[in-house]
């Protein structure tokens, strides 16, 4: 693991930090990819307060803090397949990234399932989005490809990968 990094489940008292984070990472992650329309639509479906209150009901979030500093988090949880997660999400502060830290949350979200019994780790991504050959470096390989309308005449166009724990 990265040094001074520490990874940790985050609770429903943690909801205002992953805001926060999402506030600071995504417009920089995706304004080269989607509209300015999109991404607001898209920051107020998935990181609204009473949304991330659901999804953290349904998926185990996770914290990284970097030297007591709060740069990044992720969500996982269980697919209907039996043995397959999902990888939700996984965003890492752009002044932090390119360090080992994604891998870290990928380890240690890969360590979990394990105790699991699971068999494979999947994600979704956009098709346009550099993360692709982080995933692929990993050990994640396109599995599929989908169109997923999201509503607002949005769509999310992204590659299906998996990897195999």
């Amino acid at each position: 693991m990265y040094p001074g990094l520490t990874i940790h489940f985050a609770t429903a008292k943690d909801i205002a930090a992953i805001e926060k984070l999402a506030q600071e990472i995504w417009p920089s992650t995706y304004k080269a990819i989607l509209s300015a329309e999109q991404l607001q639509y898209m920051m107020n479906l998935n990181y609204s307060t009473a949304s991330l209150e659901k999804q953290l009901e349904q998926h185990r979030f996770l914290l990284a803090e970097l030297d007591n500093e709060l740069i990044g988090f992720a969500s996982y949880g269980p697919l209907d397949v039996p043995g397959i997660y999902r990888l939700h999400k996984m965003y890492i502060h752009p002044k932090t990234q390119g360090k080992g830290i994604g891998k870290s949350i990928i380890d240690f979200i890969v360590e979990q399932l394990h105790l699991q019994q699971a068999t494979a780790l999947r994600l979704s991504v956009n098709r346009y989005n550099k993360a692709k050959q982080f995933y692929e470096k990993l050990g994640f390989s396109v599995i599929a490809e989908e169109d997923i309308d999201i509503g607002g005449g949005f769509f999310m166009n992204d590659y299906v990968m998996e990897k195999q724990v």
